[in-house]
């Protein structure tokens, strides 16, 4: 089967993450939304950007909704009739960037249910405790010590050759995906992900690191999301909740505000951004791709490239996205630079 996920409806909804990824590359449980079509039906997946006539070859879907095994045969027949997704009581739609927090406890207890259907889980190492581990399914090559599992509030998963140290604790639902590592002493509620080879330490709450980003110090992330290839100082937190508990709006680029999104709304950060120790972020903040943020608390919206108030020199930011991308063994590559030129280039001052 061919599918070709078309991101034409939620593209621009979806900044900042979708300004360096397709939004079928969004990760948003335990897998990303093209990993889960591919997983689940067996399907080939194309990218697109909307399309001239459907396709004879293919099912034309929304890369926005998220495939489950309760919705997945709905919106195969949906799109094979072509009739309306919306009518589909089973449908998980992803269509602002704060629907990604929102929805990641859902998704990552759906991403459970078949992931482990008919598989053993690794044995729970001793000196681990658990409170409901028949809901607890450890990868091969999963290290677990001494840290508690709480297992009664939502599926917890841990991914293949990812280390939970000790003195971890952890309530579900929770995913650590594929060498994430969770580090002594963490404090992490349910509904959180912490994506591949991320490292996550302090308090975590509701909140979605996509992947190779690093929260590995004290302080507080709640109701957040975070790129890849991002890093948070020691000491860095976020505001989730107004001081007044009224409803949070968050801005958009154009600096037009937003509808109110709830009483809890953090940090959407994304890709290739970082903020020094002690950093501080307002209740509703989007950081743009690529910025180094410091000194006072940021502004509510930060532009892609900022460096501190200034711009980001863009050979300089190539050079630092390499030393950081060395020191969990990869590099930058050339698909990377021409993005992050064409993005740099197209939000010129």
């Amino acid at each position: 089967m061919t599918i070709y996920l078309d991101e034409s409806y939620s593209r621009l909804a979806l900044m900042p993450f979708t300004a360096t990824r397709h939004v079928a590359d969004i990760r948003v449980g335990i897998l990303t939304i093209a990993e889960k079509w591919e997983q689940l039906c067996g399907a080939h997946i194309i990218r697109c950007n909307g399309m001239q006539q459907r396709p004879t070859d293919g099912l034309l879907i929304p890369a926005h909704l998220v495939p489950t095994v309760q919705n997945v045969a709905h919106i195969i027949e949906a799109a094979t009739n072509h009739t309306d997704f919306n009518q589909i009581s089973e449908i998980l739609s992803i269509t602002a960037p704060w629907h990604l927090f929102m929805l990641n406890a859902q998704a990552i207890t759906a991403d459970f249910e078949w992931l482990t259907r008919g598989r053993v889980s690794a044995p729970i190492p001793e000196g681990t405790r658990t409170i409901s581990p028949d809901k607890i399914f450890i990868e091969p090559g999963a290290s677990v010590i001494m840290a508690t599992l709480n297992a009664s509030t939502g599926c917890i998963y841990i991914g293949k050759n990812a280390q939970i140290m000790e003195g971890a604790l952890i309530r579900g639902p929770f995913a650590a995906g594929e060498g994430a590592v969770v580090k002594m002493g963490a404090t992490i509620y349910g509904g959180t992900s912490i994506g591949p080879y991320c490292v996550a330490g302090g308090e975590i709450k509701n909140s979605l690191l996509m992947g190779y980003s690093n929260k590995a110090h004290e302080g507080y992330l709640g109701d957040s999301v975070i790129g890849e290839w991002c890093n948070l100082g020691a000491g860095t937190s976020n505001s989730n909740v107004k001081n007044t508990g009224g409803e949070v709006r968050y801005h958009t680029e154009s600096n037009m505000p937003l509808p109110t999104v709830g009483n809890k709304a953090g940090l959407l950060m994304g890709d290739y951004s970082r903020a020094a120790i002690n950093t501080s972020f307002n209740t509703g903040t989007i950081v743009g791709v690529c910025c180094n943020i410091f000194g006072d608390m940021p502004a509510k919206l930060v532009n892609h490239f900022s460096w501190g108030k200034e711009r980001y020199i863009f050979e300089k930011a190539l050079i630092d996205i390499s030393n950081w991308k060395k020191m969990k063994g990869q590099a930058i590559t050339a698909s990377e630079q021409t993005v992050l030129e064409q993005l740099y280039l197209s939000t010129q001052p």
